[in-house]
């Protein structure tokens, strides 16, 4: 069966079947990665536009490997260099880019709800690679796919996402995508990180990390977003390290086996001590390289499927 929709705007919604689809999807094209030649013609003759107004490193370059990996051709916007910089809209740059015949549009924007407003300008596919403090969808579904990877479930798993909630479009993704597949969700932080009346998205909420770690099976720790003004909401990240950091000794003081997750990048002994970065508990490279998988998934059944009477 295809996909829902033609366009991955966010996880909000998103049916179980279509995550299932996308995770399982995403197997068959991790063991791809293995394999000596690693490229396969899927999307051979389709053209990607990875449109990134805002700065990435993971998120760009995952999405281009795994366009390449897919035979697509693959075409870089740079904002430093676009007509942009000369006073030309966003409405109007968009409308060129899709007159050269583009099949599908990758856009990370500073600004919330960029994805969605594509998709009425638009022809093309559109995927959200993270806008605003909105969604960062295939963030959530590499994140699912690394813990289904390592522990052989999400049903049921309690998935704690701890640290700077309240400016983190990948948290937003992984409460909906995750509670999708069956998992329980909480959140821990100071109240300052914490976003106002998350509750009601079915959320728990912590303010001691120690019940977390004792209470959870899955750790996804996000980092203090210094550039979103998150700095403004903890007297220092000294503090907050002291009473939010994930080190080895808290885990070991419950002695339990936990699964460590991080997006990257890592503020070593802020948000996460080294010990733990670097150690037996977490799967932070195996996200890395699941990630290209994932984005080769979703670029693969967007791509190939038949649009006529989708949304």
């Amino acid at each position: 069966m295809p996909l829902t929709s033609k366009h991955l705007l966010g996880l909000h919604g998103v049916p179980r079947e279509d995550i299932q689809m996308i995770l399982d999807t995403a197997t068959t094209f991790r063991e791809v990665l293995d394999r000596p030649i690693k490229k396969v013609p899927t999307l051979k003759g389709k053209t990607i536009v990875n449109l990134f107004f805002e700065n990435s490193t993971r998120t760009r370059i995952s999405f281009e490997l795994a366009q390449k990996r897919l035979t697509a051709d693959t075409i870089n916007f740079s904002t430093s260099t676009s007509a942009t910089k000369k006073g030309e809209t966003f409405k109007d740059t968009v409308r060129n880019i899709e007159a050269m015949k583009v099949d599908m549009i990758v856009v990370r924007h500073q600004s919330a709800g960029v994805p969605q407003f594509l998709t009425r300008i638009s022809d093309a596919n559109i995927i959200n690679a993270g806008d605003g403090r909105h969604e960062h969808p295939t963030q959530a579904l590499l994140d699912m796919y690394s813990i289904r990877e390592k522990l052989g479930k999400l049903e049921g798993l309690k998935v704690c996402i701890v640290g700077d909630v309240a400016h983190s479009r990948v948290a937003l993704s992984n409460i909906y995508g995750l509670q999708a597949m069956g998992a329980q969700v909480s959140v821990c932080g100071p109240a300052t990180l914490i976003p106002w009346q998350i509750e009601k998205l079915g959320v728990k909420v912590y303010h001691n990390i120690d019940k977390a770690i004792k209470e959870s099976d899955v750790l996804n720790v996000l980092r203090i977003q210094l550039e979103r003004d998150a700095g403004v909401s903890i007297p220092s990240t000294r503090e907050y390290h002291k009473y939010f950091g994930v080190t080895k000794k808290r885990i070991d003081n419950f002695n339990k086996d936990i699964l460590i997750l991080h997006p990257g990048p890592i503020n070593r002994g802020v948000e996460i001590t080294s010990e733990v970065a670097d150690g037996p508990y977490q799967v932070i490279l195996n996200q890395v390289t699941n990630g290209v998988a994932v984005r080769m998934s979703v670029l693969y059944l967007l791509g190939t499927m038949n649009t006529n009477n989708l949304r």
